[in-house]
């Protein structure tokens, strides 16, 4: 018979992707599969290209040092973990045993007096027994005289300058308190422990990775505008009024100083050598309610604060016109050019710094000339440069009158107030000023903006909607390093980081309340903060591409499309100059400000702090933030002893030892188990979990798994014959499991702590992974963790559920509103096992109430799952 007509509205399958499609469409859809797969091909081209290409590492050119080679392996390698080796195997010193500085850090850490502190050595010594001799005496053993003072790393003396400031012919006297910034830095060059740390040249490589400050553009450029024998010695510098009273009647001003040279996890680490140190101390300008707010006091406090600022700087400033030749740690002698590099600070202290008039100016950005009426439009505007804003200050202060002075100034926003950054060369304190992730995003945008909408909206929906948020929210796993929440409506929420661990989780907790049907506005601001946390993981990757900068400026002009705030424009410019947002981040010196309040709550009898004792009071919280540095450094070091002597070997919570996965040659094990609960047989365990069908025909489903999985890896099967378990036979059942893996974006050794236990701290915890596979990995959840004994050899296996069944494209496009990425779990009976190394790191999932079986990926848990979830996606289109 004849072949009928194929009409347009009948369904035809595609022959590139299987999808149904109606006739009249299949051109167009053939099309865009095409696209897709010839993209999907060059995608992965180019990885296996950045994989096994070899990666050449170009030095600045006044280096001198030739350009290395080195394959990815090599490369990723060489980032390893901070905590690789240990930098001390004897930290305690100079205490003479360790038992000693413990018991002394007890009594640092409680501040406690001389008389508690000497009723605390006698119970010591009445109780003392085992192999460590326990060898103070009395409290000034490790008082500021004692062993602390000999501790503390070369010590710098903190000076006290009186500086002058006139205001309406009166001159006014202010004290600024401060270390030389250069002896600072030269006791760090002379250590010998940081000196296989440091990085003097600017580096740039043949795939554009940018991380550190020495691989952005600035480092580069500053170099280049040096001596060829010179290298750039590059200051990051912090300063922030903080509260030290709880009513906020006493304040302090400190300036935290970081050196760029160093590697993030050593420079932002607050407790260990080559770390953040307070070093000045800027006097506080009280206010005066007859000048408050009039333009000559607001001038004269800038002038207070730059001309304060210039005592710190002074050393700094004299060499950065000739360098200085130094002998550092390692025993080289080198031409050091002192730069200030990054300027890190919130936005009220960055207009100070840059002497601009703020928000109600004409052009109230620091970085560049947006006009104040344009700062909702995502556009490039002119920047500003310090010679410019030198220029105009010249010219306005040769106006004849001071009125013409000001409208001079005005016209640019800028204040009659000479810069203290000018005096330094090579220094342009707009470029140094650098977006600050903390005030702008997660305590700005999400804080004060997004967050305070979506309460709005709930509340709006009534009591029920409120209390469904709470309880969306208790229901959502827990996760190592990211906070849970059992309520967010009745809490006030002042911590940036607990705040920036809100947006990541809103999405998942309320995409059931604020729906398009009951609340449509909320929807929108819901699809806005999909938008926004987007952006905001993309500025905090550990590690930028090419790539990432360019999907990370999508992301925020997807946003900005949405709701834009001028300041965030300039993230991605920042990094591609300094590198990425850790390094200028001001959050490392806010948690600063909680031990300098520490030491005024604990150290001071709050009596008299007027202007009078204000030096005593000061110096007593710089000398003991020096004290509480050394033990807090010597703690670090412990710490690190303690685990490296004990990693990989015991579970974290129960020190119980743990299997690996790992060859014997490995120097990174992939996966352990932990958690033993014993040998059980294959009928014991179906008649422990006999109702959970998941252990349907477990015992037949290993046989099956086993016979296929050993010939397949090249192991000969027991007597070469197929294996046959017995009801009898036993195995041995785990219920932790550590994933170490490398994550995509820094390439750096992570872990995962994963939990298989059906009473867990009082509830059942089945934790998700991700499973590799040689096609596409997928989700599943791990049902029992165990090891197999076969011809003499423990096989460490899984039994899991497959998270894999197809989802609908109606049903994806409508979870893409809101970049929601939705798996299907199989029936518990298809449970599967698998080998625990298949495991490529864990996984959290979002339940979806509407539909039994379905989950939503947590794709914000951190970076690298991000970009993991973002390539299952890619792969899936």
């Amino acid at each position: 018979m004849p072949k009928s007509k194929q009409r347009a509205s009948d369904l035809v399958k595609c022959n590139r992707c299987g999808v149904d499609v109606r006739a009249r469409g299949l051109g167009s859809h053939s099309k865009s599969c095409a696209k897709k797969e010839q993209e999907r091909l060059e995608d992965e081209e180019f990885a296996n290209i950045v994989r096994k290409a070899e990666k050449k590492v170009e030095y600045h050119p006044h280096s001198q040092i030739p350009s290395t080679v080195h394959h990815f392996s090599e490369f990723s390698r060489s980032c390893s973990t901070e905590d690789d080796v240990p930098r001390n195997n004897s930290p305690w010193e100079p205490f003479r045993t360790r038992l000693d500085f413990e018991v002394a850090e007890i009594a640092l850490e409680a501040a406690m007096t001389k008389d508690q502190t000497n009723r605390l050595l006698d119970l010591v010594h009445r109780s003392a027994s085992g192999n460590d001799t326990f060898m103070l005496q009395n409290h000034e053993k490790f008082a500021p005289s004692g062993t602390w003072l000999r501790s503390v790393i070369p010590d710098v003396q903190f000076r006290n300058d009186s500086v002058s400031v006139s205001l309406e012919n009166e001159v006014h006297e202010f004290n600024m308190h401060y270390r030389p910034l250069w002896d600072w830095v030269l006791d760090l060059l002379r250590d010998k422990r940081l000196a296989p740390h440091f990085v003097f040249d600017a580096q740039q490589r043949f795939v554009r990775f940018i991380d550190e400050p020495w691989t952005a553009d600035a480092f580069w450029n500053a170099q280049s505008q040096l001596p060829r024998d010179a290298k750039p010695l590059a200051f990051i510098l912090y300063v922030d009024k903080n509260k030290l009273s709880s009513f906020g009647s006493q304040k302090g001003y400190p300036i935290i100083a970081r050196i760029a040279n160093l590697p993030v996890h050593i420079r932002n680490n607050n407790t260990m050598l080559g770390g953040g140190r307070v070093v000045g101390w800027l006097p506080i300008t009280v206010e005066n309610q007859e000048h408050a707010k009039k333009k000559n006091y607001v001038d004269f406090k800038n002038a207070v604060w730059h001309t304060s600022f210039y005592q710190l700087l002074a050393s700094v400033a004299k060499h950065s016109n000739t360098g200085y030749w130094f002998e550092c740690g390692d025993g080289i002698n080198r031409r050091l050019w002192p730069l200030i590099l990054i300027l890190s600070a919130d936005y009220e202290e960055q207009c100070i710094m840059a002497l601009i008039r703020g928000l109600k100016g004409k052009f109230p950005c620091p970085v560049c000339l947006v006009p104040q009426d344009e700062q909702s439009i995502l556009h490039t505007h002119k920047l500003r440069t310090s010679h410019q804003s030198e220029d105009i200050l010249r010219t306005a202060r040769s106006k004849p009158s001071e009125k013409e002075k000001e409208e001079h100034l005005k016209a640019f926003s800028l204040r009659n107030v000479e810069n203290v950054f000018s005096r330094i060369r090579h220094v342009d304190v707009h470029q140094a000023l650098s977006f600050d992730h903390l005030h702008t995003n997660e305590e700005g945008l999400w804080g004060d903006h997004l967050w305070k909408e979506v309460k709005f909206w709930i509340s709006d929906l009534g009591r029920e909607a409120a209390v469904k948020l709470d309880k969306n929210f208790d229901g959502l796993p827990r996760w190592p390093d990211l906070t849970h929440f059992s309520s967010v409506i009745a809490v006030d929420f002042t911590d940036g980081s607990v705040l920036g661990d809100l947006s990541k989780m809103i999405v998942f907790a309320a995409h059931d309340i604020l729906t398009p049907s009951r609340c449509k506005l909320g929807h929108l601001l819901l699809r806005c903060i999909r938008y926004y946390v987007e952006f905001d993981i993309y500025v905090s990757l550990e590690v930028h591409t090419e790539d990432t900068i360019a999907a990370g400026r999508l992301a925020l002009q997807n946003f900005s499309e949405i709701m834009d705030k001028h300041l965030i424009s300039h993230a991605f410019d920042d990094i591609v100059a300094k590198g990425v947002t850790h390094n200028y981040s001001t959050k490392p010196n806010e948690k600063m400000h909680g031990s300098l309040q520490k030491i005024y709550l604990q150290r001071t009898n709050f009596k008299n702090v007027a202007s009078q004792l204000i030096i005593f009071l000061l110096l007593q919280i710089l000398h003991y933030d020096e004290w509480l540095l050394t033990s807090t450094s010597m703690r670090t070091e412990l710490d690190e002893l303690d685990e490296y002597n004990q990693r990989d070997m015991c579970d974290p919570e129960n020190n119980e030892a743990l299997h690996d996965t790992g060859a014997s040659e490995s120097t990174t094990i992939h996966a352990h188990l932990g958690s033993r609960q014993g040998n059980h047989s294959f009928a014991d365990i179906i008649h422990s979990h006999g109702t959970d069908r998941a252990f349907t025909d477990f015992r037949m489903k290993l046989n099956h798994f086993l016979n296929g999985f050993l010939p397949q890896n090249d192991i000969p099967l027991p007597d070469g014959r197929h294996i046959h378990l017995r009801a009898e036979d036993m195995i041995t059942e785990f219920r932790f499991l550590q994933v170490n893996y490398e994550s995509i974006v820094d390439w750096r050794m992570h872990r995962d702590l994963l939990r298989c236990n059906s009473n867990f701290y009082g509830s059942p915890r089945y934790d998700c992974v991700i499973v590799n596979t040689a096609n596409t990995p997928f989700i599943a959840r791990l049902v029992y963790m165990f090891s197999c004994p076969i011809g003499g050899t423990d096989f460490l296996l899984a039994l899991i559920h497959p998270y894999d069944i197809h989802i609908p494209n109606s049903c994806r496009r409508r979870d893409n509103d809101l970049g929601l990425w939705r798996v299907r779990a199989k029936p518990r009976s298809s449970s599967e096992i698998i080998p625990v190394r298949s495991i490529i790191r864990g996984a959290a999932l979002a339940s979806n109430p509407e539909t039994d079986g379905d989950y939503f990926v947590i794709h914000t848990l951190d970076t690298d799952m991000f970009l993991q979830v973002k390539a299952l996606q890619a792969q899936s289109s």
